[in-house]
């Protein structure tokens, strides 16, 4: 008798999850560890790619232990952190080098110089993305260029995604890629589902490197019996924001969430058309099934968790990332401080990767306080750019779904509800990346016939209505716009 649960392997950013699912959306176990970032220069972030796979799997094994038996669990989800590129052996199973996370901003040259050759439109055309070092095909031109290991390696070097990575190791040597995750590349052709052979060759890339393009929902293979006592299939996959998409629900053309975590995504489904914007946002796969792709258009925001995680590690201005909320509260404005977070430089609607972060309005009246605040409204006068740049692509928001761990914040929820002037509706379960790959593992399972039979798993929700003054919200966006224009790097 097969089981009646889900495993879910959430390959973060900052950490790395496992976690348990009843059927019927219940988490049931979970299991978490950090995981280390790397800062070898300014403006490079790399991880571990063997501490991915050790964090990964032992998570998932914890959890298999705490269920009992790999045979009560049904099928295995997995979503993970997109862009980041992994190089790995096939022989061995070895990464090759470091994994270059999605943050890196090392290849920025590269993509101003293709940019100014004119490649960018039919970059664009073929992909739904710019040409911009947070996708991962100027990552591997530049790792193909810089690690004499990769080269020598010839045909026995492996290069993925994160999900490819981890769905290697666990099946002993399956190399495959899941259609959301290829579509973050920069290498496919999101038309017709397969890589592109002038994008490969432009940026150098191996083509018998690269893995299959495969479905979000499998089965694609079974997981070497050793790991968990028994195999277990893994049946479902997608990036970090399409599987919290789905796990919001966002099944209908319209539908738009934003998720909350290390950065700030908003996707808004919009069915089979796959339109091209011309306000700078992106054009992605929101999944695909049974060789059908369904799009989104996609707005990213690069620093919004990791904001908070810097105020506290780095300036030291807080304790723990549950008392920016507290601290937002404590005074009853910004005192006139604005921060940018341009950290990792600017996403949507902007890219501009040579912006940098800055606090203004600062005065001998500021305090922790104030900037912890100014910090956390960032998030809605970001999301505010967004909803701008949606509207004018057609795209207009009718409410907005929030989820990620910075969501479960009250004080920010009402922030954006009053910024954006909208409805923000949360979930009571705001972990809805993996509640989304456990829905996609539990149709490539078989325990439910569609996304929107497996919707029921998301639960009841909480609602957030506008409640602030329209002269209050015009001068902070005022600032707002000031201080962003004072970051933007001149043409």
């Amino acid at each position: 008798m097969s089981g009646d649960t889900i495993l879910v392997i959430d390959a973060g950013t900052t950490s790395t999850r496992s976690m348990l699912f009843g059927a019927g959306g219940m988490c049931l176990g979970s299991e978490q560890r950090e995981l280390a970032q790397h800062y070898p220069r300014p403006g490079w972030v790399e991880h571990d790619a063997e501490e991915i796979w050790r964090s990964s799997l032992a998570c998932a094994q914890a959890v298999v232990a705490a269920a009992g038996r790999a045979g009560r669990i049904a099928a295995i989800g997995i979503t993970n952190q997109r862009e980041t590129i992994v190089f790995w052996s096939r022989r061995t199973g070895k990464a090759l080098g470091p994994a270059i996370v999605w943050q890196d901003r090392r290849t920025a040259e590269l993509c101003a110089a293709l940019k100014a050759e004119g490649r960018e439109p039919g970059l664009q055309a073929k992909t739904g993305l710019l040409l911009d070092p947070y996708f991962s095909a100027s990552k591997i031109a530049w790792a193909m260029r810089e690690w004499p290991a990769l080269r020598d390696a010839g045909d026995d070097l492996a290069i993925g995604t994160v999900e490819s990575w981890l769905v290697f190791k666990l099946t002993g040597g399956l190399h495959v890629s899941e259609a959301t995750n290829a579509s973050r590349t920069a290498l496919m052709d999101i038309h017709n589902g397969s890589w592109d052979s002038e994008l490969v060759d432009l940026f150098g890339v191996p083509a018998g490197a690269l893995p299959e393009i495969v479905d979000s929902a499998g089965p694609y293979g079974d997981t070497a019996p050793d790991l968990f006592g028994g195999a277990i299939p893994i049946a479902g996959m997608a990036g970090d924001q399409q599987a919290a998409a789905i796990g919001q629900a966002c099944l209908a053309p319209g539908d738009t969430k934003s998720t909350y975590g290390t950065g700030a995504f908003v996707l808004t489904h919009t069915g089979t058309a796959a339109p091209l914007s011309r306000h700078r946002l992106l054009t992605t796969i929101a999944w695909q099934l049974g060789g059908t792709r369904a799009y989104a258009l996609e707005g990213s925001m690069f620093v919004a968790g990791s904001l908070i995680q810097w105020l506290r590690d780095t300036l030291g201005l807080i304790g723990t990332s549950a008392q920016s909320e507290a601290l937002a509260r404590s005074v009853p404005d910004n005192g006139g401080v604005t921060l940018v977070p341009a950290l990792s430089g600017l996403g949507a609607p902007h890219w501009e990767p040579g912006a940098r972060a800055a606090i203004t309005g600062l005065s001998f009246a500021s305090t922790s306080a104030h900037i912890v605040r100014a910090g956390l409204e960032a998030m809605a006068h970001q999301t505010r750019d967004l909803m701008s740049a949606f509207a004018a692509d057609g795209a207009a928001w009718q409410r907005l779904k929030i989820d990620g761990g910075m969501s479960a914040n009250d004080w920010l929820a009402q922030d954006l509800a009053d910024m954006l002037d909208l409805e923000v509706e949360r979930p009571a379960f705001v972990e809805t990346t993996a509640l989304g790959a456990a829905m996609l593992a539990g149709v490539g399972a078989g325990l439910f016939g569609s996304l929107e039979e497996a919707a029921a798993m998301r639960g009841p929700v909480e609602r957030f209505a506008p409640a602030m003054e329209p002269d209050v919200r015009a001068a902070r966006l005022g600032a707002w716009r000031r201080a962003v224009a004072a970051v933007l790097v001149p043409d």
